[in-house]
């Protein structure tokens, strides 16, 4: 799969998914249910299942272990990337109907900005090995920041690529539609071509993207070196993030010990970069903790919730 016709034939794949997505979600602006969002989440996670299985079966086991553990960690951390958008989303109070649209083409933006991301870390790694020590002490210091963070805050204002995109383009005053571009008559009556502020809210989550870029695909590096596996892993997690997005929209706040279950992760994932000259961990043993630790903290997310529902009940009576 390594070749050129396995890219191609992969690519061809991808596209033909994300225009059937665009085709039958998309198709009119309209609201996302949480039950037809849970069907196409459950799709996308049943194809990288299958694709799993496909690597293992063509390239071996550890090619499909490696693929699970690259899935896991940018999954987990794209989960965590679903509590900013709900952010972001609500500030510039993008329409629901409009959400999908949004997300879509930010995710298809996001694809190739991470594959120019991953062959630009391929080609470092190549030329510098020593830099897999740089993208495990950046880990180590983001799993630290994560850990001492008590929540998720953000400031769109803040934004860099939204003060530029306020300032260099002409804007409509409201959303049209879903559009991002529409002409409009100025006073002089000339038609004029204008951005609407979907636009904006889409530069401003695909910049979002690169920044939660700078965390996870370092963290892959140190599960393989293979950039077919590192690309579609990534690409399976990115994928099915718009469908999870409007599953756990509501619900991602009740996962109040995934941020510290991360830094872990990504904690574990750094010193093993780190270390990978002098120790080696088998593949194996890197997803049982991944997994383990994911697990725990999603059931003690819910255990800590139903424990606070049960407190706060006497009081409430």
């Amino acid at each position: 799969m390594s070749h050129p016709w396995g890219w191609i034939v992969f690519g061809a794949v991808i596209a033909t998914l994300l225009a059937l997505d665009l085709g039958v979600l998309d198709r009119r602006g309209r609201v996302i249910s949480t039950r037809e969002a849970a069907v196409w989440a459950a799709c996308w996670i049943g194809l990288a299942a299958g694709f799993n299985v496909f690597v293992a079966l063509t390239r071996g086991v550890p090619a499909g272990l490696e693929f699970t553990t690259g899935y896991l960690i940018e999954e987990s951390l794209s989960v965590d990337n679903i509590f900013v958008f709900v952010l972001l989303l609500t500030y510039f109070r993008v329409p629901e109907e409009h959400q999908h649209r949004v997300l879509f083409w930010g995710v298809l933006g996001a694809l190739v900005l991470r594959g120019l991301m991953i062959t630009m870390g391929t080609v470092l790694l190549g030329r510098a090995h020593w830099l897999i020590y740089v993208f495990g002490a950046f880990l180590v210091y983001t799993a630290i920041k994560m850990a001492r963070e008590r929540g998720v805050s953000v400031d769109p204002t803040a934004n860099p690529v939204f003060r530029v995109a306020r300032r260099l383009l002409p804007l409509t005053e409201e959303y049209v539609e879903d559009r991002f571009f529409v002409r409009q008559e100025d006073a002089a009556g000339r038609l004029r071509r204008l951005a609407t502020p979907l636009l904006v809210v889409l530069l401003v989550i695909e910049s979002t993207d690169v920044v939660f870029a700078l965390d996870s695909i370092p963290a892959i590096f140190a599960v393989t070196g293979d950039p077919f596996i590192i690309y579609t892993s990534n690409v399976f997690a990115v994928l099915g993030l718009r469908s999870l997005y409007f599953v756990l929209a509501g619900a991602v706040r009740r996962f109040t010990l995934l941020r510290p279950a991360l830094s872990i992760v990504l904690g574990f994932v750094g010193l093993k970069m780190l270390f990978d000259h002098f120790v080696e961990i088998p593949i194996g043993i890197s997803l049982g903790l991944v997994v383990t630790v994911l697990a725990v903290a999603v059931v003690g997310s819910l255990v800590r919730e139903r424990a606070g529902r049960r407190a706060d009940g006497p009081a409430g009576r």
